[in-house]
């Protein structure tokens, strides 16, 4: 319980409908109850299938809204978990007016027993982008699931007969070390730039089959100067670290495009590692194509991070780091350039 409500609070009546167990709604051992507790200043008491919550008004609303999301979650037969009714509070606090369990039961790609779905509102927006739009940026920090759900999203295509093969490239810059003192050779000392794109295609296709379909051309997983000169058609493909691009890079890719084809870009712009003075061409590209029919941008933040929890409180210190240090000529400019075009 959060402590003693006021005694001019209001009493809200909440059924669980018999379907549905209460161990599944609230968790073994009460553990999801005991987050709704933390989330809300209302005070929850339940006795058999009945929930009680006392508290203000619209505090008691909320929790009753979300008791109705948690229902209807189980009722599609997701099972709950804690990230998913904190993600579903979340939902609720903000403004977005996303129902968690339109969010969170939509399924893009099952594989291999588990099914791959959007966790925020901004990644739901995110994957709705990608089947609307010929060109989608993804723009956000690590772990927000820019790269994985574009993969995802690219094996659907594929499975669906939309396209006919998969391209995922990536810039081969270093990050604090030198290709050319890598041991190997040159493929052994470009595969690590690689390695994120394999591992998200192994968990959503066969490890089996993975080399027999980039032997066929299916898939092709290669450093975008490979890219150079080239016109994909029929194609899904994805430009991975896109923050590492030169502005002539990046034309370069987007101008690859071919019929039948989409594109997905994606990158942090908080994380450049070319070298000093070099501007980025994620940077940049927002003003260039701003205003061009059938590019969209989508912007992920902390909010929308799937890994340990810790790295959203990380992501917003240097957030917070890098605003107090900036100075506010480059500030102004930087509110500039990373305004949400209208579309």
């Amino acid at each position: 319980m959060n402590g003693r409500p006021d005694p001019d609070s209001t009493q809200t009546r909440i059924v669980v409908p018999g379907a549905h167990s209460m161990v599944s709604l609230l968790g073994s051992r009460d553990e999801l109850l005991r987050i709704i507790e933390r989330a809300f200043d209302s005070d929850i008491h339940v006795r058999g299938n009945e929930i009680t919550v006392t508290g203000e008004a619209a505090e008691n609303a909320v929790v009753a809204q979300l008791f109705e999301e948690l229902i209807a979650l189980l009722s599609s037969g997701t099972v709950l978990t804690a990230d998913a009714v904190e993600r579903s509070v979340a939902m609720l606090r903000s403004s977005a007016g996303e129902r968690p369990a339109e969010v969170l039961t939509v399924d893009i790609l099952s594989s291999r027993g588990r099914t791959i779905r959007p966790k925020s509102v901004n990644q739901k927006r995110y994957v709705e982008a990608i089947d609307k739009h010929t060109v989608v940026f993804g723009i956000g920090p690590a772990g927000t699931g820019k790269t994985y759900l574009a993969v995802a999203k690219a094996v659907q295509a594929l499975q669906a007969k939309q396209v006919n093969r998969i391209i995922l490239t990536r810039p081969a810059v270093e990050a604090g070390e030198r290709l050319g003192f890598l041991p190997g050779t040159l493929y052994e000392k470009i595969d690590p730039y690689l390695r994120p794109l394999y591992d998200a295609l192994h968990d959503m296709i066969e490890p089996d089959s993975i080399p027999r379909l980039m032997q066929s051309g299916t898939i092709e997983v290669a450093p975008l100067a490979y890219m150079r000169g080239r016109s994909l058609n029929d194609a899904f493909i994805i430009l991975d670290e896109a923050q590492n691009t030169t502005p002539e890079q990046m034309k370069m890719f987007l101008t690859r495009l071919g019929f039948g084809s989409k594109m997905v870009v994606t990158g942090d712009v908080t994380q450049v590692d070319l070298p000093g003075g070099t501007r980025s061409g994620l940077r940049v590209v927002r003003d260039i194509l701003d205003g061009i029919p059938d590019v969209y941008f989508t912007t992920l933040n902390s909010s929308d991070v799937v890994r340990h929890k810790l790295v959203s409180a990380i992501i917003d210190a240097y957030e917070r780091f890098d605003a107090d240090s900036e100075p506010a000529t480059q500030r102004t400019h930087r509110r500039r350039t990373d305004r949400e075009p209208n579309r």
